[in-house]
């Protein structure tokens, strides 16, 4: 578990919609995934800076689709997961879960 990159809450949460929506990840569906599942307002620019570091760091990778008429011609941009993503979630985990878990105070 050690030396790993530690990720930030909002970074965890953009990977997890990664993992959730498979092959549909593309900027629209990431967003309203967290939306729905954090009652979190997210918008593009935060979303978007957040997914092209992680794609710096070989956390995700992207892809361009076809362009469609519905977009007036532009394609959408999808994102996946990669190993060094799945990784650093997966050393999150154990070390939240070293740390005891959630805890609750009050």
């Amino acid at each position: 578990m050690g030396g790993g990159y530690r990720l930030g809450d909002f970074e965890r949460i953009v990977l997890l919609a990664l993992v959730r929506l498979r092959q549909n990840a593309y900027g629209v569906t990431i967003r309203r995934e967290i939306e729905e599942r954090t009652d979190r307002n997210v918008s593009f620019g935060a979303l978007y800076t957040t997914l092209d570091r992680m794609e710096r760091k070989g956390y995700v990778s992207s892809r361009v689709g076809d362009p469609t008429p519905e977009r007036g011609g532009r394609a959408k941009r999808y994102f996946q997961i990669e190993a060094p993503g799945i990784k650093a979630l997966n050393e999150t985990r154990e070390t939240i879960a070293n740390m005891g878990g959630l805890v609750h105070v009050g």
